[in-house]
């Protein structure tokens, strides 16, 4: 895929100096897993280190960033989906609160022989008074949220958008039914797999009043819902009446800015019209008003989301990589390569037959493309699906609405060409608040880029009720590299790490040697996201990493 890393971590390792142990690398070596359990997490003194290729996690902010509006994908024509994107900003700036506007002078009494003065100031002074009050009445009146909607707060300050990434913010807090973020949360994407919420929402109504789900059914949901398995959205798309499901859900629940896909491209199931504000819309109504069935089958499978979803993509960017749990996530993702994520086995599904027309079923429901295959790593094949990531196959970019397709309703255009990464969920007890960050980044950007870019957005909000992971955030170095269970390469292998992603490293300990020029050591990084090690060779570090402790 154009625009990676082309460095690959070495197989090899060299020995060790004298009386150390020697062993093969473990990121690239063609070992199989052993099967062994994960350690426990080790228990350390968290380090920070700022500077260089290093970020603390509390040093996340934002800073100034240019207009992402008139961007242009490299190569794409002036109908490319970048143009005429707002600016991806945190909102309007603080101003500082005002009182009432400072009063005029009192009218001119008539005079020192009319003797009316006091009286004339007097019926002034009550009249300001008067006025005032029932200028802050009206203001409270119209400030208080309306039923059953929210009420925004301030913007967020410090939201850590990237400048050539557009982004759509939104984060409710249920408990006091404020906003504490909004950036652009009205702005439409293209849904990816969040709207397997909405084909969840409508299978599960017909089930009312018992909602007895059948076997088959179950297992479909659930590795929809878990493992975001697009045979199954695919499944439900053709039998439940394609667009005909949006149009139902939407009204249902109340949403202003989703649509069915465009009428060129009415399969595309991922091309469904969606915004932020909506997402936000669509929690609400699961967590507040869906019968207590449905609100259960949905979240109890959002809070069991699986690392891996089954068309081997690592779904634990966004929500689960920036804050600890309790979390609950439905993510979503279109036009990236697979890095091969080999953490689970997914959640085994039903088979279903092939769509009728080929070329619409590749990841969350693009069109076939390179960059909508598996790419799996340690001798396994490499699937290249005919055509190109773009509606229609190779070639038609701006063709059939391919930079920009208006919705079925007309409304503003949808880009269907920069990839597309979503997070959105729940965190903290009793679900208190609500994220989704639905973002685009440049045409051919890197899956490991996109999902770090995204970890870093999310990180940034202003989520009440949330625990933070503590350590330090380094990039990783190369490709199909591996986190193990333990510090040396016959462990059992964790994952495969999307290429270039970050990690967060909470200590170091010492393990097997490991040589990959031009650098070399023993020393391992413990990543307690995923409860496993890898050396620090591939984290572009040489022997160990300043100010990270050690693991206890």
């Amino acid at each position: 895929m154009h625009g990676e890393t082309s460095g690959e971590a070495s197989d090899e390792a060299t020995s060790r100096p004298s009386g150390q142990a020697s062993g093969q690398a473990s990121d690239q070596a063609p070992d199989e897993a052993k099967g062994q359990a994960p350690d426990g997490v080790p228990g350390a003194a968290r380090g920070d280190v700022s500077g260089g290729a290093l970020r603390d996690t509390a040093h996340r902010t934002g800073a100034p960033r240019r207009p992402e509006g008139g961007h242009e994908p490299p190569g794409r024509s002036g109908a490319a989906a970048g143009a005429g994107h707002p600016p991806a900003t945190a909102g309007p700036a603080h101003r500082p609160a005002t009182g009432p506007a400072d009063p005029p002078p009192p009218p001119p009494g008539p005079g020192p022989s009319g003797g009316s003065a006091p009286a004339s100031r007097h019926r002034w002074l009550f009249a300001m008074v008067t006025g005032t009050v029932a200028l802050a009445l009206l203001g409270a009146f119209f400030a208080a949220p309306a039923h059953g909607r929210a009420r925004d707060a301030a913007p967020a300050s410090g939201v850590d958008v990237p400048a050539e990434v557009t982004a759509g913010i939104a984060v409710f807090d249920r408990r006091t039914g404020t906003f504490t973020a909004r950036v652009n949360a009205d702005h439409r994407f293209r849904s990816a797999s969040i709207v397997k919420l909405l084909l969840a929402l409508d299978v599960l109504r017909d089930l009312a009043p018992a909602y007895d789900i059948p076997g088959e059914e179950r297992a479909r949901l659930e590795a929809m819902l878990r493992s975001s398995d697009d045979d199954q959205a695919s499944h439900y798309w053709a039998e439940r009446g394609g667009s005909a499901i949006i149009g139902r859900m939407a009204s249902r629940l109340g949403l202003t800015g989703t649509a069915p896909p465009p009428a060129t491209h009415p399969g595309f199931w991922g091309y469904t019209a969606l915004t932020a504000a909506d997402t936000v819309r669509i929690y609400r109504y699961i967590l507040d008003e869906a019968p207590v069935p449905v609100r259960e089958f949905i979240m109890g499978n959002l809070r069991r989301a699986t690392r891996c979803a089954n068309d081997g993509f690592d779904q634990y960017f966004g929500i689960p990589s920036a804050f600890d749990g309790p979390w609950a996530a439905k993510q979503g993702w279109s036009g990236f390569t697979s890095g091969g994520c080999t953490a689970d086995a997914g959640t085994p599904a039903p088979a279903v037959a092939a769509p009728a027309r080929g070329g619409e079923r590749t990841p969350d429901g693009d069109a076939g493309g390179p960059r909508g295959a598996d790419h799996v790593r340690d001798g396994n094949a490499v699937n290249h699906a005919a055509g190109a990531d773009q509606p229609g196959g190779a070639g038609d970019a701006a063709g059939s609405g391919g930079a920009g397709a208006a919705p079925a309703d007309g409304g503003d255009p949808v880009d269907l060409v920069r990839e597309a990464l979503h997070t959105t969920g729940t965190v903290g007890r009793g679900d208190r608040a609500i994220v989704a960050v639905l973002t685009l980044h440049p045409d051919g950007t890197p899956y490991g880029t996109a999902y770090s870019r995204l970890t870093r957005i999310a990180g940034s909000l202003e989520v009440p009720g949330v625990r933070r992971p503590s350590g330090t955030w380094v990039p990783t170095r190369g490709e199909g590299v591996r986190v193990r269970a333990a510090a040396t390469t016959s462990s059992a292998v964790v994952t495969t790490l999307p290429a270039g992603v970050e990690v967060l490293v909470s200590c170091l300990r010492r393990g097997q040697w490991i040589s990959d020029p031009p650098h070399a050591g023993d020393r391992w990084a413990y990543l307690p996201q995923y409860r496993g090690y890898v050396t620090t060779v591939h984290l572009g570090a040489g022997n160990g990493l300043p100010d990270v402790p050690d693991c206890s």
